[in-house]
């Protein structure tokens, strides 16, 4: 079990870059915007680690990020804001 932290921390830990297709503009964009919906709705990490892995390493803007984690919460987070 501790050499399977590790193992995970050591891959966080890289420093790996997307692909131009998967980049904003990108011809695959919209397919790794809808993965990262099944990313942010699977248990895990907390929320903050999943913010911050969606901006900082899929290079997702704000907007991107809470329009999938809407999708990921079945369109709660937006029902919650308006009652």
């Amino acid at each position: 079990m501790v050499q399977d932290l590790i193992n995970r921390k050591e891959q966080m830990t890289k420093k790996k870059t997307l692909k131009a297709e998967y980049l904003p503009g990108g011809s695959r964009r919209q397919e790794m915007l809808d993965k990262a919906v099944d990313y942010l709705r699977t248990p895990g990490a907390t929320q903050n680690i999943k913010h911050e892995f969606c901006l900082t390493y899929l290079m997702m803007t704000e907007t991107e990020y809470l329009e999938a984690l809407n999708k990921a919460t079945n369109g709660a987070m937006v029902r919650d804001l308006w009652n």
